[in-house]
């Protein structure tokens, strides 16, 4: 038999889809990371919430005390409205493209199934956001599932309580 140098090599190679499940385990975010993140989050809708509550504030004492320039106000508050829509737009767009919010981009994390598959925009609305979201409402429970949450990151599997409910990791991206 003879061999052919300039032949195609005949190995057989298992194709990588994606991360494996030990690799992952490696690639968890750290803490810190995502304390990080989930603060930048916080600060980037800090001032459009301000603007909103001081807005409205203003529109409430020119309707009590008959100032001139209400219109001020409203224009104000409708401006406050359409930055925390634009918020939510841009947030869900990079969700959908990356598993990423802003503060996430900025830190380098990124949200992905427990088996490394990308998550979907609904999977984290519907199973990440609206579940805590429902359970916070509950008179008495809801205290305790929001101390809850965050808790369970010192745990052994560095997930939070939405990260179990919708069977979602945070990696380093």
């Amino acid at each position: 038999m003879e061999s052919n140098p300039y032949a195609a090599p005949a190995a057989v190679v298992e194709d990588m889809g994606g991360p494996y499940a030990d690799d992952l385990e490696s690639r968890k975010a750290g803490r810190g990371k995502r304390l990080g993140a989930a603060l930048i989050d916080g600060l980037t809708s800090l001032p459009w919430v301000g603007l909103f509550v001081g807005a409205y504030v203003m529109y409430a004492s020119a309707a009590r005390e008959q100032l001139p320039r209400p219109q001020t106000a409203g224009m104000l508050i409708f401006l406050g409205i359409l930055l925390m829509l634009g918020l939510l737009v841009v947030n869900c767009v990079m969700l959908h493209r990356s598993g990423q919010t802003i503060g996430k981009r900025a830190l380098d994390i990124a949200v992905v199934r427990s088996d490394g598959s990308p998550i979907t925009l609904l999977r984290y609305i519907f199973l990440r956001v609206v579940p805590m979201w429902l359970l916070g409402m509950i008179p008495l429970v809801g205290r305790f599932i929001g101390l809850v949450d965050p808790l369970l990151i010192f745990g052994k599997e560095r997930r939070c309580l939405h990260d179990l409910i919708a069977d979602t990791i945070v990696v380093d991206a």
